[in-house]
């Protein structure tokens, strides 16, 4: 087995399966997807998306990404694994009369012609995968020639402050919490280095490559309850970490967040908490 074999059978291993997306599809769409526009609105502006561009979504959830870009004119194709997700874009999209639908399907072998899209992006999406140089390679394969593949990812895990607020909070609660493993970073976290992101673009057949890291994502909240539903509606690895919780760990969890929100914000206002970005954007 060769290095990046293992690799990716280490990151096949930890890697969430359909079901618990599906899972998770009500909570990201309510909670997580809404404050994605600004970040996706700057990856399509590099992007240089323009209206009546054909746009393609991969691992698209319920539309983070995909939503603002049919807003923008764009003819948007989203597609994701988890047929909850699309279920979610695709009401959305109804509800607004845009010109987009959603398709499930798996961003390893999308079922999609060479060379069909102006613009193929992912926000939060193909940066989570376990075979993420094979979703990059079919990211490029379905772009048009001379179009634009645009990568949204978390930059450095120690500046992530809503994950640093979480596990402090379960601390204060369980003493012994240890978090996400630190010895091998979570798929979520494997394009933190802007150089790594660079890199994996061009092996995928770009040139003409630029990795933004100028922008983060801004987490508003106002209690801890909405700090916990963003946190556990985004992705499925922090579910995981507190599954063996009780009710009411949980319940004094939230406690200690409304604590720290409070304190962040100084009384009534929002809390502003935010994540490093990697966007990365690249000419077919």
């Amino acid at each position: 087995m060769t290095g990046q074999q293992h690799q990716t059978a280490q990151h096949g291993e930890h890697a969430a399966p359909v079901e618990a997306w599906d899972a998770l599809a009500a909570l990201y769409d309510e909670h997580v997807a809404p404050g994605e526009a600004e970040v996706a609105m700057a990856g399509l502006r590099l992007a240089r998306l323009q209206p009546r561009d054909t746009f393609l979504d991969v691992a698209a959830g319920p539309g983070g990404l995909s939503l603002p870009a049919a807003r923008l004119g764009a003819k948007v194709l989203a597609t994701d694994w988890s047929p909850k997700m699309i279920d979610h874009f695709n009401a959305r999209v109804s509800t607004e009369g845009l010109d987009a639908e959603g398709r499930v399907m798996d961003c390893h072998a999308l079922d999609l012609r060479d060379d069909s899209f102006a613009v193929t992006g992912s926000l939060f999406g193909v940066m989570l995968v376990p075979d993420q140089a094979q979703a990059l390679r079919e990211m490029v394969r379905v772009t048009k020639p001379g179009g634009r593949v645009l990568v949204i990812a978390y930059g450095n895990p120690a500046d992530f402050e809503a994950l640093h607020v979480f596990i402090s909070a379960v601390q204060a609660v369980v003493p012994d919490f240890a978090g996400p493993p630190e010895d091998e970073p979570p798929l979520e976290f494997q394009l933190a280095d802007p150089h790594v992101l660079r890199q994996r673009l061009l092996d995928a057949g770009l040139r003409e490559i630029t990795v933004d890291t100028s922008n983060d994502e801004r987490i508003a909240v106002r209690t801890g309850q909405q700090l916990w539903d963003w946190t556990i509606g985004g992705n499925p690895l922090p579910g995981m970490l507190v599954a063996d919780l009780t009710d009411q760990q949980r319940m004094d969890i939230i406690t200690v967040l409304d604590g720290m929100v409070r304190e962040r914000s100084g009384g009534d206002r929002e809390a502003v908490l935010t994540a490093p970005l990697n966007i990365g954007v690249g000419t077919k």
